[in-house]
């Protein structure tokens, strides 16, 4: 899409969103619908903003959010006729040959709708199938054209815009909006989570059905359950909702921690308790990954604040470079402290996100912090997760519930035990280098060779392999995540509403 297209694009989008704004502003009833009807009339991409602001009525306002939560499951659908067709064209056969039953839609969202069937086995199985909306992926990259023209031309004009770095950000999350439009990726992606997470008692991921699995269409194993957001329905069933709140939080630090994969998109839309009380998990086309490092900074962060050691979190900050090195880590540790203090111990109900978030942009920008493109997903899924706990539980404590994972891995990561696990691999390491050597000796000697014939020699598939890799690099970033306009809108309808 050309740079005029996507000013006008975005030119639209704001026309469309400056009455839902001033409406918002000015605290009218029915600003939550109508802020609901324009990002429905944008499009899928701003419909996932939407997503995000319904899971926090602490920053939105209580109606403005509930007006919100129909974006997340209850979008109108696409009529059946459309998702028969799909179907047919992705496995070449009618719907008929490959289920039994195949009932009308349940749950519609911005990319994707549910339709519950039985399989044609026998005995025929109970699935649920989900297909992409026809058009879906024309409308999103139409729209994420839109929000990188705005983003590269931003860090051109704003130094806030660069140290915020947003074409960083955007480049890094635009796989992910690839694979959520490859619903084989996502199968996947269930797959992979199944597997890490097999072994829990109370969390649990459907099986996929891959004979029944195409680009558009995902069939996995159906589930009953209730969804987190009904309260009620949690209690008859006996399920105590502050203890799911709990579960919600520590399920997401596993997924993170422990095995650096973790459900992106964990809005209350996605999450139910199934009969035998476990938290089930689906949509698994946004998926977040953290490396070694990284979860050591998450682990280490969280951990700092929960024995209240300032001075170790500003520590891990220096260490990974998030913090230039000509600002005293003295004064940075004081800043964390101003922060963590006035929230420590003290409940959802008692403690003002808007306020601690604007706090925590104010203290990022004094000591000259870029973003972190790897920890972009992480924080977007840590805010939605908190706001699907805080709709559970009004007086939830997320330090407690964070604090038995955070320890766990530090202690088994981090502490005495780790360091032989470290050295181990160190041994094993060396051992197969050894191993290696002569092999590397000879390629050293075969190097010399070519090099003294004159110059070294590629060949040609490995030449054809580095361009292609060289291309991919340097073409110009061309989607972009909805994060970027989260921040934006987020932040506008935060300085709207007077939080700050």
């Amino acid at each position: 899409m050309n740079s005029v297209s996507s000013f006008f694009r975005l030119a639209y989008a704001a026309l469309v969103l400056a009455p839902a704004a001033i409406a918002f502003r000015a605290k009218k009833p029915d600003a939550g619908i109508r802020l609901g009807d324009a990002l429905k009339k944008l499009g899928p991409a701003y419909i996932k903003l939407g997503q995000m602001l319904a899971t926090r009525p602490d920053i939105v306002g209580e109606k403005v959010a509930t007006s919100l939560e129909h974006l997340q499951d209850r979008l109108p659908p696409f009529p059946d006729d459309q998702a028969r067709a799909e179907i047919a064209r992705a496995f070449g056969k009618p719907v008929e040959a490959l289920f039994s039953s195949f009932g009308a839609a349940l749950a519609a969202a911005s990319i994707a709708q549910v339709h519950r069937a039985q399989t044609s086995d026998e005995p025929p199985v109970r699935v649920a199938v989900k297909i992409l909306r026809p058009g879906v992926r024309v409308r999103f990259l139409r729209d994420l054209d839109a929000l990188a023209f705005f983003a590269i031309n931003a860090e051109r004009v704003s130094p806030e815009a660069r140290r915020l770095r947003f074409t960083a950000l955007v480049a890094t999350l635009a796989d992910s909006v690839a694979l959520e439009l490859d619903l084989r990726m996502e199968a996947a992606a269930a797959g992979e989570l199944y597997e890490s997470t097999r072994g829990e008692p109370e969390f649990r991921v459907p099986h996929i059905d891959w004979t029944r699995t195409a680009e558009s269409v995902l069939t996995s194993e159906w589930i009953d359950g209730v969804s987190v957001r009904d309260i009620a329905a949690i209690t008859a069933g006996g399920r105590d909702p502050k203890q799911v709140a709990v579960l919600v939080m520590r399920s997401f630090l596993t997924q993170a921690l422990r095995d650096g994969f973790f459900h992106a998109d964990m809005h209350p839309g996605n999450l139910f308790i199934d009969a035998e009380g476990r938290l089930v998990a689906v949509d698994f086309g946004i998926m977040g990954r953290l490396d070694a490092g990284m979860r050591r900074f998450m682990a280490g962060t969280l951990a700092g604040f929960l024995q209240r050691d300032y001075r170790k979190v500003a520590e891990l900050h220096y260490e990974f470079g998030f913090v230039p090195p000509h600002h005293p880590i003295e004064t940075f540790a004081q800043a964390l402290r101003a922060v963590g203090e006035p929230i420590f111990g003290r409940t959802a109900r008692d403690v003002s996100i808007a306020r601690l978030l604007g706090q925590l942009f104010e203290t990022t920008r004094r000591f000259d912090m870029q973003a972190q493109p790897q920890l972009i997903l992480l924080q977007k899924t840590m805010v939605v997760v908190e706001g699907v706990c805080r709709g559970l539980d009004p007086d939830f404590d997320i330090w407690e519930a964070a604090r038995p994972v955070a320890e766990k891995w530090v202690h088994e990561n981090m502490g005495p035990e780790a360091a032989f696990t470290r050295a181990g691999e160190t041994f094993s390491a060396l051992g197969r280098l050894a191993q290696d050597l002569p092999q590397l000796v000879k390629n050293a000697e075969g190097l010399s060779q070519m090099v003294s014939e004159g110059g070294v020699r590629l060949h040609p598939d490995t030449a054809i392999q580095i361009a292609a890799e060289q291309e991919r690099r340097s073409r110009p970033t061309r989607i972009a995540l909805i994060g970027v306009l989260t921040l934006i809108v987020t932040a506008l309808l935060l300085h709207w509403h007077g939080t700050f």
